[in-house]
């Protein structure tokens, strides 16, 4: 399938970021983790969007990966502010989508 690697690096994004929400909401301080499960939940819809959007080959799929890298590196900013295993691994893996964005722009 034409963009396998862009929707699979997307879908295994979607999966961090819900991963590290629901991990963020067992932690002692959930207050202080907040910005961090918003941004996750954020960029895991985005990405599940992107994906679907990437898939039909639409006419806005090159929107759609732009606002999907640029919320990608958010996220990632963000996880990368807490030493939490899965904050950590969230952090990587949107680094990854937002590099596979990058190249699917380019």
């Amino acid at each position: 399938m034409k963009n396998q690697s862009l929707i699979n690096a997307l879908n295994e994004c979607v999966a961090a970021c819900n991963d590290c929400a629901s991990a963020c909401l067992a932690e002692d301080d959930v207050k202080m983790m907040a910005r961090c499960i918003q941004t996750d939940i954020v960029c895991a819809e985005i990405c599940s969007a992107t994906a679907k959007v990437v898939a039909f080959e639409s006419s806005v799929s090159k929107e759609m990966v732009d606002l999907c890298r640029k919320i990608c590196g958010e996220c990632a900013a963000e996880c990368e502010k807490h030493d939490m295993e899965h904050c950590r691994y969230c952090a990587e893996i949107c680094r990854k989508c937002e590099e596979a964005c990058g190249a699917y722009a380019a």
